[in-house]
């Protein structure tokens, strides 16, 4: 655990399992608020857990500053999906930026949207995009209808022409190599 959250403030993220992020995230959290307390005591505190004194050196300089005026919640875990090895759950820790600034206001995303063209969004709807429960049956292509059929035989009898590909050779002759 000591390596994992010294890594974690080390790099600022860590990739793990789901199990293991969030007993991590609350050691974290907890080194995090020793470094705003900015006393002797909280610094020689974080060295007795923390592995590296560069990392405690940081915890306390530029860390703890950049979340003076939060009250916690200083990590999120953002979930990657599952390890092929062993199909364990692997999860994405970080610290969060102290100056959170939002994305774009929703105004403004909408706005995006209605800008672009009708036929890039009727593109974009197709139904291989929706999954297998929107995805047509390969044998539900067009077929023939007997009405369509029939209509095509009566041609060739007012005509009078028969389709030559039709014909079958005589029984009595031999098929080439």
């Amino acid at each position: 655990m000591r390596t994992m959250v010294t890594e974690l403030l080390e790099n600022e993220r860590m990739i793990t399992t789901v199990a293991k992020a969030k007993e991590v995230r609350s050691v974290a959290e907890k080194m995090i608020t020793l470094g705003k307390k900015e006393t002797l005591h909280a610094r020689r505190q974080a060295l007795g857990f923390i592995r590296k004194k560069s990392v405690v050196h940081k915890l306390f300089e530029t860390l703890a500053p950049r979340f003076a005026d939060r009250q916690g919640g200083y990590t999120r875990i953002l979930r990657l999906g599952e390890r092929k090895g062993d199909s364990a759950e692997l999860a994405l820790l970080e610290l969060l930026d102290g100056d959170l600034v939002p994305e774009a206001p929703a105004s403004e995303k909408k706005k995006s949207k209605k800008t672009e063209p009708k036929a890039e969004k009727a593109v974009d709807k197709k139904p291989a995009a929706k999954g297998k429960a929107g995805r047509k049956p390969a044998s539900a292509a067009p077929r023939k209808t007997a009405s369509k059929a029939k209509s095509k035989t009566e041609k060739e009898r007012a005509t009078g022409k028969k389709n030559a590909a039709k014909k079958k050779p005589a029984s009595g002759a031999k098929k080439g190599k």
